[in-house]
């Protein structure tokens, strides 16, 4: 038995290699070694107390923050890591030239799994600082849009002011702090929770990883006030009598409407805004005159404009002599008969159409032509541009002064 154990040894240990070489041959076919490259992974700094212990405090320098890691290992095991699973560490105790630290590299559940796992760059580049604070206030950024019918009233942060630490260089680039809060779809005051940001003079996100503020875990938050919109009519009236022989015909305002916002209760029962005549003298007036009016000194207490470039109005007053009226007519009113099939009309430039009338100043008074000025194109049945003659219906007690016309152009409709 002994014979048949160690016949032909020196055959039957090759025989044994052969095996384990074949082995690891059809191994590293079916499932060979590779490597897996994994970016932006992110540097965990431990054991800081041995730099902030010191009153000093570090900041990372050349954005090494993240690193680039290469992992060799089994392709059956590197197709199952993921970004996630790497961990990088550098250690503050095995800092380097007093700016140096190794990042040491981890596959997390993968343990024994992997050949090597290497950082690129290998060490984060710190600089040692003195520690310094400053106490800055916040301001309000706000995102979204309110729901219709809303306007944005008053905001405050809570607190008003923030105090953040941190290495002196990195403190000194802050030029200001912001609390950030999305109001999309609010119609009722809120407190809000707001996400800080840090901006550099330039208007730059400073990275806040290396700084400390005195917010604690309740963070910052923003009162919002929300107030409700309304269009109202603005009404005027006129002091003083025009020069002897003329008439005062009415005025306009440009606009003839503005917009305010308020709480519900200050806009409750509110339509319009009363413009008292001080604003309005017409005294010895013999023509139209413009006159600026600044609107805001009337509006009601809690009730403020949406838009505060919007507090002048033109408001034109109109001074004839009596027996005599000029209406101005938007063209839009004008009614048109006989527009051929296929076109259709542009006034261009025109707005309104300048009517002059004379009659008794109470006739003139009474004057409604709203719906009786008109063109006919019966004999305008191509594109081009045309001169018409306006036809306007006044009763026996009032004189057209000018018959009118207006300059239009004929164009073939769109299909």
């Amino acid at each position: 038995m002994k014979n048949k154990l160690t016949n032909n040894i020196g055959l039957k240990f090759a025989a044994v290699l052969f095996a384990a070489l074949l082995w690891l041959i059809v191994v590293n076919v079916d499932d060979p070694v590779d490597t897996n490259i994994y970016r932006n992974i992110p540097v965990t700094v431990t054991n800081e107390e041995v730099v902030t212990n010191t009153g000093k405090t570090y900041q990372i320098l050349d954005d090494t923050q993240t690193v680039t890691v290469a992992v060799t290992a089994p392709r059956s095991v590197l197709s199952q890591i993921k970004n996630n699973d790497i961990k990088a560490e550098a250690d503050m105790r095995e800092m380097e030239l007093k700016s140096l630290v190794p990042v040491t590299v981890t596959v997390d559940g993968f343990e024994g799994k992997y050949e090597s796992a290497e950082a690129t760059p290998r060490n984060i580049q710190v600089k040692i600082e003195d520690q310094t604070k400053n106490t800055f206030p916040l301001s309000v950024d706000t995102t979204g849009t309110l729901r219709d019918g809303y306007v944005l009233g008053e905001t405050k942060t809570n607190p008003e002011t923030i105090t953040i630490r941190g290495s002196e260089s990195l403190v000194a680039t802050i030029d200001k702090a912001v609390a950030r809060v999305n109001i999309s779809g609010l119609a009722e005051d809120k407190e809000l929770d707001a996400e800080l940001i840090l901006y550099d003079a330039k208007g730059n996100v400073i990275d806040q990883t290396l700084l400390t503020n005195n917010l604690g875990e309740k963070g910052v938050s923003v009162d919002v006030q929300v107030l409700s919109k309304k269009d109202l009519t603005l009404d005027f009236e006129v002091s003083g009598s025009p020069a002897n022989g003329y008439v005062y015909t009415g005025l306009t305002s440009t606009p003839d409407r503005i917009s305010v916002c308020g709480t519900a209760k200050a806009l409750k029962g509110l339509d319009s805004i009363q413009i008292p005549s001080s604003e309005l003298d017409i005294s010895g007036a013999t023509g139209k005159e413009e006159i600026v009016v600044d609107i805001s000194p009337y509006l009601p207490e809690g009730v403020e404009l949406v838009d505060d470039t919007a507090k002048n109005v033109i408001v034109t007053v109109t001074v004839e002599l009596e027996g005599a009226q000029t209406i101005e007519f938007p063209v839009e009113g004008i009614v048109v008969n006989n527009l051929a099939s296929g076109l259709k009309i542009d006034y261009e430039d025109v707005e309104d159409l300048s009517l002059q009338f004379k009659g008794s100043q109470d006739a003139l008074n009474s004057l409604d032509v709203r719906n009786g000025v008109s063109i006919d194109l019966k004999d305008c049945k191509d594109p081009g541009t045309y001169i018409v003659p306006v036809s306007v219906e006044v009763p026996e007690s009032v004189t057209l002064v000018t018959q009118p016309s207006i300059k239009i152009l004929l164009q073939k409709k769109e299909e």
